[in-house]
Formats: C-alpha cells, structure tokens, sequence
C-alpha cells in the first residue's frame, strides 16, 4: 500500500506541480487528482507519485430532469475516458443529487437508470468506480452509498467488478454505523481507502444531541457532537483497519483527507497535519507496532 492524499487547501494555492514537488520531497508515494489531463498525469509522473483516484465531472447525473442527464453522463464518460489515456485507474464518485433536498429513494430510482451505463462505460475503458461513502450535510443527509443498507442496494442493481467504495471510516463513525463490520461485509469492493478520523465530542453531545450547535460553532469539519480528525487523534483503530485491508488483499493507495480544524489555518498547519497523518499510518505499514499488540 501507498500513502497519498486528497488535495488540501494550500494545494490550491500554490498550484498542482508545486504540491505534487512537496509531496514526493516529504515521503509520500501518490496523490488524488483533479480531472485528469495529460499535463496532470505528466506532473505525476515527473514527480514520481502513482494516481490514486481521479474527481470527474458528474453533477445532474442524479436530476429528475432526463436532458439534464444526457448531458451530464455524457460529460461523465469523456472523463472516463480520459483517466483511463492518461494512466488513471478509479474515478472518485460522490453520488450526490444537484437538490439537496431530493429524497434518498428518489436518488436511487433515477440512479437505477443511469448508473448501469456509467459503469458498462467504465468497464469498456477499464476504470474502476469508488463511491465515497459522505453522506452529505444537515438537514437532509441526501447522499446515497453512506450505510451497508444503501451500498447493498447499489451493488444488487450493478454487480459489476468495477465499482466499488472508497473506504472512509470517519463519515461510518459520524453517522454510527459500524465501520469494522462494514469494512468486513464489504472488503471484496474497496477500490480506495480513505485516511481521516472522527472524533466524538461527548460533552456537546450533552450539550445539544444529534442536533448539532444552534448558536455557534466550536469547529469546522463537524456538527457540533462530533469532527473530523487526523489519522490517531479519532475512534478509528487503524492498527485493525490495515490488517483487515491487508487480509482482503488489498494493495492500493491511502489517501490522506485532511479535514482537521487543528491543521488547517495555515499552510504550514496542514503540511503537518499530513505529515503526522503519513507516519502515523506508516508505523503499522512497516511493522513497527506488531500487530495483535
């Protein structure tokens, strides 16, 4: 396995080359890309980083509106396309509606009706589907692929081979499904894994439930009960998560989601959110703790 990361913040800012010449320079061995392009893959390459997951344009792939789903998988398939030219190998999937207030179930029966011809697309040009499993913000939590219940329904209508999860334990965490058993029911489909954390804020969950702050808010990348985290400072028992990862036979990138309110004023915040992220999983990837400890 390799660790990567999701583009942060400063990576914006300074530009995709300079990122991707920090990343390699600080011991990282891949990076999630933007749409990908020859110039993207080239940077990549000249860096020395393997492509973990490529982002692609797809919103309105979930509208109620049929000209406005030609139109969007059309878009969606030259993406496709084009990560499979240019030496990509997963799309990045969010299977999120344009209206954030359209029922799950609603999503799903439009979902039914597109997504087979994305996939038989991806199969064509052999990229593999990773849906991330964010289940999207209050009030309406509208995305599909977030619970065992939705991702079973998915793969029921698209048994394909090609489309799979990225495994992100902090939104299983967030959202109190169990994100061990989850990974055991679905290891054979993980095309990516996610490194981010979730901790549980007990005091303000007395404080103001379920319901999240009504009046502030102590932290970014939360609701309040609960934030986003690095990689250790969560509930996440990672030790276990590489194991299971390693028994299913997994051998794919790992990438860094750097969404912690304590690494992420600045950019020298968030190079050592990262870092810490890398070495922190690195300790179980080389053996330094021995696993059963």
């Amino acid at each position: 396995m390799k660790i990567g990361t999701r583009l942060p913040g400063f990576a914006r800012e300074i530009g995709f080359d300079a990122y991707c010449k920090w990343l390699a320079e600080s011991g990282f061995e891949a990076v999630d890309t933007p749409v990908l392009t020859r110039e993207i893959a080239k940077t990549c390459a000249r860096s020395g980083l393997a492509i973990g997951t490529c982002d692609a344009r797809a919103g309105g792939l979930l509208s109620p509106d049929a000209a406005t789903r030609r139109t969007a998988l059309s878009t969606l398939k030259k993406d496709l396309s084009a990560i499979a030219r240019h030496g990509g190998h997963t799309y990045f999937a969010i299977l999120i509606p344009d209206d954030r207030s359209q029922p799950r179930a609603q999503s799903f029966e439009i979902f039914e009706k597109v997504y087979p011809r994305v996939v038989a697309h991806a199969e064509k040009v052999g990229v593999n589907i990773a849906i991330e499993p964010w289940p999207g913000g209050a009030p309406h939590y509208s995305n599909l692929g977030c619970t065992p219940e939705s991702l079973r329904r998915i793969f029921e209508c698209i048994p394909s081979p090609n489309l799979g999860i990225c495994y992100d334990p902090s939104h299983f965490v967030r959202i109190q499904v169990d994100h061990v058993r989850l990974l055991h029911e679905f290891a054979d489909r993980v095309k990516h894994v996610h490194l981010k954390d979730t901790e549980i804020l007990s005091e303000k969950l007395y404080e103001s439930g379920i319901l999240g702050e009504s009046y502030s808010r102590t932290y970014g990348f939360g609701e309040g009960w609960w934030r986003y985290t690095i990689p250790g400072e969560g509930i996440v028992d990672w030790q276990l998560i590489i194991r299971r990862l390693e028994e299913a036979g997994y051998d794919g990138v790992l990438s860094v989601e750097l969404e912690d309110h304590h690494f992420w004023g600045t950019p020298e915040l968030q190079k050592e959110g990262l870092s810490r992220s890398r070495d922190y999983i690195d300790q179980f990837l080389k053996g330094q703790i021995q696993k059963g400890e």
